[in-house]
């Protein structure tokens, strides 16, 4: 193992057994997937009750979804070699009125810039929702998420704003068909040639 992956390995220990934030409604429970070999990076939200329970990011419908848009099996997207996946918050946060609770702020100052630098293969990073956007992005985005996702072109090869995947944007995804039309294909082909 290279000096690289060895401390790669022991952040990810340390972001496994993190307790910042104790006071979680179902408790900490840190979702990250990474290897130094990773060519991909999905940087989303923070995982939700059913991925915290099961203990795997993306195990939801969100994830078929994510998978059916990169062209992946599940295999290849459990794959830390392949993929690497790293969310804006690695706990659940809660829940609220309009679901799911935003990502906790402790944990991407934190853990997040660590960990992106122990990752240099990265070669396509895909940028799912408003809090990453703004990690990632930056003054970059637009004003809001669909103008961001319509200027995709901007970012591509290396990076892709994207819709979250979740059942809650299927009006979204009716009302932007262009996405799956040019988007999607892309997509698939980018991520065939990396892994």
């Amino acid at each position: 193992m290279t000096d690289s992956a060895d401390n790669l390995d022991r952040l990810l220990k340390d972001v496994r057994a993190c307790t910042i934030c104790r006071d979680l409604p179902l408790g900490p429970r840190p979702l990250v997937q990474a290897a130094t070999s990773a060519k991909i990076l999905i940087a989303g939200q923070a995982p939700g009750r059913k991925t915290h329970e099961i203990g795997r990011p993306f195990f939801d419908v969100s994830g078929k979804r994510l998978r059916e848009w990169l062209g992946v099996t599940e295999e290849q997207f459990y794959d830390p070699a392949l993929i690497a996946i790293l969310p804006m918050g690695f706990c659940y946060p809660g829940t609220g009125k309009g679901g799911d609770l935003p990502p906790r702020t402790e944990c991407a100052p934190q853990w997040r810039k660590p960990l992106l630098d122990l990752l240099p293969n990265i070669e396509l990073t895909l940028i799912l929702g408003q809090y990453a956007l703004n990690w990632h992005l930056g003054d970059a985005k637009s004003r809001t998420l669909t103008e961001t996702v319509r200027r995709w072109k901007e970012f591509w090869p290396t990076a892709l704003p994207l819709p979250h995947p979740s059942p809650r944007n299927i009006r979204w995804f009716k009302a932007n068909p262009w996405f799956e039309a040019e988007v999607i294909p892309a997509l698939q082909e980018r991520v065939a040639e990396l892994i």
